[in-house]
């Protein structure tokens, strides 16, 4: 008989009951809810509003985040799948998620005091607020120490001055968590509100990548607003890497299920396209990209697998995310290239989400660290020698 789907080496055995279910009831929410109208949102360049009450009702926002602040305390793994479903449909959907959760959610259940955390993550967990992560600026992406973006302590007040730019909802969000340096040069986060005096939110459009999500920039002029929005446990460059260390994770999973999608796509039109009087899945050539998909698709599950269970026990290495990051988004952006070109010149229409998933994973390849920076932090951490500053 041959082989149908996308689980090769039984993975789903070492899942748990509870942990296929989460996976199971995201993946018929992505059927039902996203993949209808994902392509029309892509071409028109807007996120599907109506979606995120629904993410929140099946508590996909913040999920790892206790029950007592609004969560769900799902497990890593659990999430990972979550991201996996998500991102399946489309990378803007699990970016959504991903900046909630990992970004927004993360920092202030880390960082904040209770008073914060009792105010806004059950409202960010319910969808009633959305955030968002202000960390990159124009000049500053893979060295954020270098950061521009000031704090300046003013009475009972704090002065924000400075841009952050490539901000996954950064023009609609309620709340920023707006990391910038303090008087003692010290990066720190804070919590800015929309409509506070001197924020300005920008859309920016004309993207090739990530249609389907909202992208802004913040600009802080002399940003005035209360001390106690300071995230008081934040206190080194430390804490927004800790954020990144879960958004990585969550890109981990979710770039697989980019590659799933496309996989799929590739293997149902080799077996329905004929060229030469049989389906070109019966040629050698294709079946080579078809096994070598497949392959990649396995061992990236497994890594991510495995680096879930390792942060469930508290043994995870940031390096760990690294590598996964790194690994599972080179296959997934490999993976769709490969598609497009079984499916030939239709792999470039919105007919099929190959090309979509491609455009996309050129952003994911990008954010949350590059391939080049990941590379480096494995490299010094099995040499101990830096190849980089910092």
């Amino acid at each position: 008989m041959a082989y149908e789907g996308l689980d090769f080496l039984d993975i789903d055995s070492q899942l748990s009951e509870e942990e296929r279910l989460v996976r199971d009831s995201t993946r018929a929410l992505v059927n039902t809810e996203v993949l209808p109208v994902i392509e029309e949102h892509f071409e028109n360049q807007t996120f599907p509003p109506d979606l995120i009450p629904k993410l929140a009702d099946m508590q996909l926002l913040g999920p790892f985040v206790p029950e007592e602040y609004g969560g769900a305390g799902c497990s890593y793994v659990q999430y990972g799948l979550i991201c996996q479903e998500l991102e399946r449909g489309d990378s803007g959907v699990r970016s959504f998620c991903s900046v909630q959760s990992s970004l927004v959610m993360f920092p202030i259940w880390k960082f904040g005091t209770e008073e914060q955390k009792k105010h806004w993550l059950p409202k960010l967990a319910k969808a009633e607020a959305i955030g968002c992560f202000g960390l990159t600026e124009p000049d500053f992406g893979s060295n954020p120490s270098g950061m521009l973006t000031r704090a300046r302590k003013d009475g009972d007040s704090i002065v924000l001055n400075g841009t952050k730019r490539w901000i996954t909802n950064g023009d609609v969000a309620d709340v920023c968590v707006v990391w910038a340096k303090d008087d003692e040069g010290v990066v720190r986060g804070y919590l800015v509100e929309k409509g506070t005096p001197g924020l300005t939110q920008r859309a920016i459009h004309r993207k090739f990548s990530l249609r389907a999500s909202n992208t802004g920039e913040l600009i802080m002029e002399d940003c005035r607003i209360p001390a106690s929005n300071l995230l008081p446990l934040s206190k080194s460059l430390k804490s927004p890497l800790m954020c990144l260390d879960s958004a990585r994770f969550g890109i981990s999973w979710g770039a697989l299920g980019a590659a799933m999608a496309c996989y799929e796509s590739a293997l149902e039109y080799a077996k329905e396209r004929v060229q030469f009087s049989r389906p070109i899945a019966g040629y050698q050539l294709v079946q080579d990209k078809l096994v070598w998909m497949l392959t990649e698709i396995t061992k990236g599950q497994l890594l991510a697998l495995q680096a879930g269970r390792l942060r469930e026990q508290g043994k995870n290495r940031h390096q760990h995310t690294s590598m996964a990051k790194m690994n599972n988004v080179r296959v997934a952006i490999d993976t769709a290239r490969t598609a497009r070109d079984i499916l030939g010149a239709n792999g470039i229409t919105t007919e099929y989400p190959v090309i979509r998933h491609m455009l996309n994973l050129e952003s994911v390849i990008t954010y949350e660290g590059t391939e080049d920076i990941h590379k480096l932090i494995l490299g010094r951490d099995i040499t101990g020698l830096a190849a980089f500053d910092g």
